[in-house]
């Protein structure tokens, strides 16, 4: 799912040059693996894109947890959410949740609409060459749609994640997606159906196994209610590169920090800002039933 970018304002891009340089200095300095004793035959990062969905739902007996934070230039606003991804039975069918929580100069800070997600993965598994994931979400409206912070009804989801490998060291992932609430809410309680699409794409290197460059491309399409069965259709364009590493434990347990700076194309021009990433994903055992 895309998360959302919040607030607006124009500030000048961070030195890319320092990024890169920190960049090659974590790919080239230090093995992550070897660091934490884990083994070197340690896989690739897969599951970990920012704004872009990939196709890897959870192996059997791997349980994912996500956080991530994103915070324009300008003004107070601030947006983090955290999910958690859990196979059902194994990789076929994957469960999760989303717990939004946002914040905006003049209504403060406050839950926003959880989502309750449903993945198939009809095509691939984490060894393959083309994966394709289609996912089904209910938004629930747990978010006081008054403040800004949610729809003020339910809502559904979808999305069509596909993940492509161009070459041992090149994945791209391509999503396509709509969101509907039948009776979406404005500050003044006005209601009216709200649909939105999304579209995306990514490129992601893989420098080292544990260290990959990558960048996004979204393309959102939403509608806001402006009166009693009225609303307003607006488009957001972003790109987002960025890095992300891997420290991998003799345990099973991987943690993936990343770190982007989120830039508005077009209509969105002005709407940049940092946006950063963290993953735990580890096995776990079921608890031993008692006679």
């Amino acid at each position: 799912m895309a998360p959302m970018i919040a607030g607006q304002g124009r500030a000048c891009a961070p030195g890319w040059a320092s990024v890169w340089l920190f960049a090659l200095a974590v790919a080239f300095g230090a093995s992550p693996a070897a660091a934490q004793g884990a083994p070197d035959s340690a896989g690739p990062i897969q599951d970990n894109s920012f704004l872009i969905e990939e196709a890897y739902n959870q192996e059997q007996g791997v349980v994912q947890h996500i956080s991530t934070f994103s915070r324009p230039d300008a003004g107070g606003a601030w947006a983090y959410s955290f999910t958690q991804e859990w196979p059902l039975g194994g990789i076929r069918h994957q469960l999760s949740y989303g717990v939004p929580l946002q914040h905006a100069d003049g209504s403060g800070t406050g839950l926003g609409d959880l989502a309750l997600n449903y993945r198939y993965q009809l095509i691939g598994d984490p060894d393959a060459r083309l994966l394709v994931a289609p996912r089904l979400t209910l938004l629930l409206p747990t978010g006081n749609d008054r403040q800004g912070r949610g729809a003020g009804a339910a809502g559904l989801q979808g999305n069509l994640p596909v993940s492509f490998m161009l070459a041992p060291k090149l994945a791209t992932h391509w999503n396509a997606g709509f969101t509907l609430t039948p009776s979406s809410h404005d500050p003044l309680g006005q209601t009216a159906r709200t649909a939105g699409f999304n579209l995306g794409a990514s490129a992601i290197w893989l420098l080292r196994p544990s260290f990959n460059l990558m960048v996004e491309a979204l393309w959102l399409s939403t509608e806001s209610v402006v009166g009693a069965g009225r609303t307003e259709r607006e488009k957001s364009v972003f790109l987002n590169p960025g890095i992300r590493w891997a420290f991998d434990f003799a345990s099973g347990l991987q943690v993936v920090p990343g770190l982007a700076y989120t830039i508005g194309l077009g209509p969105s021009e002005g709407q940049d800002g940092v946006f950063l990433y963290l993953s735990f994903e580890h096995p776990f055992k079921r608890a031993a039933s008692t006679p």
